[in-house]
């Protein structure tokens, strides 16, 4: 299979047919580790960390302020009184 090099900005890229990415494992945005070796271009991908992103995520589920924290959907008033 050939592609063509194409200009981008002040670089230069080339662009992987699908069914090439999806023989590697690969999808757009996934990084590549890029070499030469005996005048040919080698790329291999670069596993992500086992849990990037997961702090960034829990971050956004979890409650931002201690007034969130309640559970008012438990019925829970911060201001009513208990009754036992």
């Amino acid at each position: 299979m050939q592609t063509a090099l194409r200009k981008m900005g002040n670089s230069t890229g080339i662009i992987l047919p699908r069914a090439i990415l999806g023989q590697i494992g690969l999808t757009t945005g996934a990084v590549m580790d890029l070499r030469v070796e005996d005048g040919k271009l080698i790329g291999t991908p670069v596993p992500a960390a086992l849990r990037a992103g997961w702090a960034e995520d829990a971050a956004a589920l979890g409650p931002e302020t201690e007034e969130e924290m309640e559970w008012s959907a438990f019925g829970n008033d911060a201001d009513a009184e208990l009754e036992w």
